[in-house]
């Protein structure tokens, strides 16, 4: 294939037999992106950002996903909030029900306003405005049977049982202790959300919580430090094609050899803020 082809121009060796299975993404143009602040380590406000090569690797990330036939919706970018391109903070939708945002930060907190106008204008009939903090899909990570949930730096771990009510499906808490991963988007990955298979980055996790990652996941890809640190578990699977960052190159030997297709972007623009393929991608599970 071409080399601009996003699947890549390597067909990977199968050892597991795998199908994709189309999803539904909320995407957000970076239209008014830009660092305002300083509250992750990832982000200086004095390190210049180009809009433009921002814009272009996101509709590139948006390209990729209707290219292996996913369908994209999109929220339309408000001037005052730069950081509306990453959806997946403002939400969590599972079998139709939208579990809002509350943010840690106030000046984020009129993205989660925004969404719940989305999701009620486009036919979803329960909304729920939390009481606890949480960031949405960027806590969130969702299997078949439980949902997995961050806590450490951002999410109240109150917001866990908020949800579990909500879904009425366990929730399992992690507690991240590394500041680079401060959101469980950034330290774990679910590969194939049907059989509960995930890669994570276990330095991200406390002692207990990857005690609890390994007898849940006794055969979880883990991430190396190098990896971690470009992105790479700030990733989107379909079952199949795992889209990730093309500088975590040390995670796509390890998903061929799974069976999966890795599916390289660049979104180091974006990664200047702190976030990555996930973190601009809310799925909206029905």
């Amino acid at each position: 294939m071409a080399a601009s082809d996003p699947r890549l121009s390597e067909e990977p060796a199968l050892a597991v037999s795998r199908s994709a299975t189309p999803r539904r993404y909320l995407m957000c143009p970076p239209a008014h992106f830009t660092v305002a602040c300083s509250d992750n380590p990832w982000t200086d406000p004095a390190k210049p950002v180009d809009r433009a090569l921002a814009v272009a690797q996101w509709e590139q990330l948006r390209t990729v996903y209707r290219t292996l036939g996913h369908t994209v919706e999109e929220l339309a970018p408000e001037p005052e909030l730069p950081d509306m391109v990453f959806t997946a903070n403002g939400a969590t939708v599972v079998d139709g029900r939208v579990f809002g945002a509350r943010f840690a930060h106030p000046r984020r907190e009129p993205e989660a306003e925004a969404h719940l106008r989305w999701f009620a204008e486009h036919g979803f009939g329960r909304l729920h405005m939390p009481v606890h903090i949480n960031e949405g899909e960027g806590e969130f990570a969702v299997t078949s049977s439980v949902l997995l949930a961050g806590q450490g730096f951002r999410t109240n771990p109150l917001a866990h049982g908020e949800a579990q009510e909500f879904f009425g499906r366990p929730v399992i808490g992690l507690e991240l202790t590394d500041a680079r991963f401060y959101h469980l988007g950034l330290a774990l990955a679910v590969l194939d959300d049907t059989a509960g298979e995930v890669a994570y980055h276990p330095p991200a996790f406390s002692p207990g919580s990857r005690e609890v990652l390994r007898r849940l996941f006794p055969d979880a890809l883990l991430a190396s430090e190098e990896d971690a640190a470009a992105f790479g578990l700030s990733a989107v699977s379909d079952g199949l094609h795992v889209v990730l960052p093309q500088a975590a190159a040390g995670l796509f030997g390890p998903l061929r050899e799974r069976g999966f297709e890795p599916v390289g972007v660049d979104l180091s623009e974006l990664h200047k803020s702190g976030g990555g393929v996930k973190g601009c991608t809310l799925e909206l599970r029905s």
